[in-house]
């Protein structure tokens, strides 16, 4: 915004008369109001700004997300211990068959993997994209690389169930959801390690979306004179951003039949895990979820509800949970009724990616979330308008919850070192903990000058993916903690 007039002191040429008429058609030709002050390349910015939006989809999005919050809802009950599969409670025969099934399928190129990674690690004191995040092993290794070489293992691991000593893998594509603030030093994270020892056309990044700001009458709030304020969709974006993108199409194409999809902020996420495939497959559901305890009333995740007596399964965010509920207690077991907790650990068969695509925009109700959002104005209450990857689940005709255990898949990494939980200390110390498991049960010793409950050993994906094949590299072997232990 530098002038008002041109030199000769003219008045500034009028808006597009179409492009207001469009924005006037939906109540936003507010959005013009400082026109006359911008100066003629800041015109054009904010015309630029305006023609990039999709206004008609914009305005669904507003009016059915502001009309649904009127609305009632389906009051929650817990999901019974009945209908949650627990790992630790299956036979080993089970098990086994289940993890043949994952490997099968796997080999047979029908598995995807899906990676949620639009966020950047603000809360870990970083710019930088969530996933280049070292969270202090040994290696030094970034979480990225961490998931990238248990792909890695897992195409080893599927070449050897079908023929043993083979050197060809059928690669599993990796799809990795980025943000406009996260796309380019992704891509450039990859590039500059050569993607980690994967091919580099096995991995496809695409963006999400972003939505402009609105204020509590649903006008756009302007971040400057001549640009809306915007905000990323949400990790629920994914589903609008595979559509658009066409690679729920590309999936088809490749043969993919089903998506393993996760959040990057998770150092022990067993990326494409096959058991939890096979058991996917074997129970023939359209969405399964891998769930863990919660561990008390406060802890910060949602959970998963019913919706009505026999109502479709949901999650509640822990925002959304009234505290009374939260605390109630299971009479027969002890613990929470409202017990199983969403971790981002989910699987979707490909058919059922096209329908909620498909239902998520016909449907086009997005959860609102007040903020404080940088305007013109100052720092303005506002709205942004997201959508979340558990807004799946209602859609799905069958799901089904797989209880896992909490030390060997879930070390979330959401807060910068010092907080109270959930920070790369945390994370690290459960991954140091789980992998000196599998090194003892290996029949290898560990050494040790600080208490072993402070730290353990790295074993590289490299080598096991879950705690198997471990017993030629250990056996007899002593290790001092902490310290990786590779090829």
């Amino acid at each position: 915004m530098r002038e008002s007039l041109s030199d000769n002191n003219t008045p500034p040429p009028p808006p597009p008369l179409l492009l207001l008429e469009r924005l006037k058609d939906y109540g936003q030709e507010d959005a013009f109001a400082l026109w006359e002050e911008l100066s003629p390349e800041d015109r054009q910015l904010l015309i630029k700004d305006i023609e990039n939006l999709d206004l008609p989809r914009i305005d669904r999005i507003i009016r059915c997300s502001f009309k649904s919050q009127g609305l009632p809802v389906a009051a929650i009950e817990p999901v019974p211990e009945s209908s949650v599969s627990t790992l630790a409670k299956r036979t080993t025969e089970e098990k086994e068959k289940w993890y043949k099934m994952g490997i099968k399928a796997i080999s047979d190129g029908k598995l995807g993997v899906l990676l949620l990674s639009g966020g950047q690690g603000t809360r870990l004191g970083s710019s930088d994209p969530k996933g280049c995040f070292n969270i202090g092993l040994p290696s030094g290794k970034s979480l990225f690389q961490l998931q990238a070489e248990r792909i890695l293992c897992l195409q080893r691991l599927a070449a050897q169930s079908v023929n043993e000593g083979s050197v060809s893998t059928t690669p599993i594509h990796w799809y990795i959801m980025t943000s406009p603030f996260t796309d380019e030093p992704t891509r450039k994270f990859f590039e500059s390690r050569r993607y980690f020892g994967l091919e580099a056309d096995q991995v496809t990044f695409f963006q999400q979306g972003t939505i402009p700001c609105v204020s509590r009458d649903g006008r756009f709030i302007m971040e400057t004179p001549y640009r809306v304020a915007k905000s990323p969709d949400g990790n629920g974006g994914v589903y609008a951003a595979l559509k658009s993108s066409r690679l729920l199409e590309d999936m088809a194409m490749r043969g993919i039949k089903y998506l393993d999809c996760y959040g990057v902020d998770n150092a022990l996420v067993r990326v494409g895990d096959p058991t939890f495939l096979g058991y996917f497959i074997d129970t023939g559901v359209a969405a399964a979820a891998k769930v863990v305890r919660k561990k008390n009333p406060q802890e910060k995740v949602g959970v998963f509800v019913r919706r009505g007596k026999d109502g479709p399964i949901s999650v509640v965010e822990y925002t959304e949970l009234d505290s009374s509920l939260a605390s109630l207690t299971n009479q027969e077991t002890g613990g929470l009724r409202f017990c199983w907790s969403n971790v981002c650990l989910h699987m979707f068969t490909l058919d059922f990616l096209n329908q909620v695509a498909n239902g998520l925009e016909k449907d086009s109700i997005y959860h609102l979330a007040e903020k404080h959002i940088s305007s013109i104005h100052g720092q303005t209450v506002g709205y942004k308008l997201e959508q979340f990857i558990f807004d799946a689940f209602p859609y799905a005709p069958s799901t089904a919850l797989f209880e896992v255990s909490r030390e060997e898949e879930f070390a979330p990494v959401k807060n910068a070192s010092g907080s109270q939980y959930d920070t790369p200390d945390s994370a690290r110390l459960l991954v140091l903990r789980l992998h000196a498991r599998w090194v003892t049960n290996a029949g290898g010793f560990l050494t040790h000058s600080v208490p072993l409950y402070s730290t353990g050993v790295e074993v590289s994906p490299l080598c096991s993916y879950g705690g198997e094949n471990l017993e030629a590299i250990c056996r007899g072997r002593t290790f001092h903690a902490p310290c990786e232990i590779g090829f």
